[in-house]
């Protein structure tokens, strides 16, 4: 799919490990099914609970729009017929480092930074898993839970 950088299922195996620092937001520690990455993100709880063993669809990409086509960079309040309509939580954020092995290797593993108006996001595993990524590069998270 056009301006989608990376889609899997995740399991949440530890919520808040160290303490809960804000009431209305929580750490959440995460296994991908597919691609056996590890997440460690932060979500506003207060908007959308997450607990511990919840399974959820993550998508990172770089527009809204289904054809692929690129935001113009201003908010619209106007948001039917995109990506966003089949999710229940939808943050914009940024990649703001990538750090990891060496960038030659097949075997290397990078993990991806990227913050969502101070939530923040590492997305870590097989670099092949975040070609598409680069730092400075406006980001959509798209969550939606699963039953099981």
């Amino acid at each position: 799919m056009a301006g989608v950088l990376f889609e899997d299922i995740f399991d949440v195996k530890d919520v808040d490990p160290n303490g809960k620092h804000f009431d209305r937001v929580s750490r959440l520690f995460c296994e991908s099914e597919s691609f056996k990455m590890d997440l460690i993100l932060d979500v506003n709880t207060q908007v959308y609970p997450v607990i511990l063993r919840d399974k959820f669809r993550l998508m990172l990409a770089t527009t809204l729009h289904e054809d692929g086509a690129p935001d113009d960079g201003s908010y619209t309040s106007n948001l039917e017929g995109t990506r966003a309509d089949t999710f229940e939580y939808v943050m914009f954020g940024r990649v703001y480092r990538i750090e990891g092995d060496d960038f030659g290797d097949s075997n290397a593993i990078l993990s991806a930074y990227i913050s969502y108006g101070g939530l923040l996001m590492r997305l870590k595993g097989a670099a092949n898993n975040l070609h598409g990524m680069e730092t400075g590069q406006n980001v959509y998270l798209l969550l939606k839970k699963l039953a099981f």
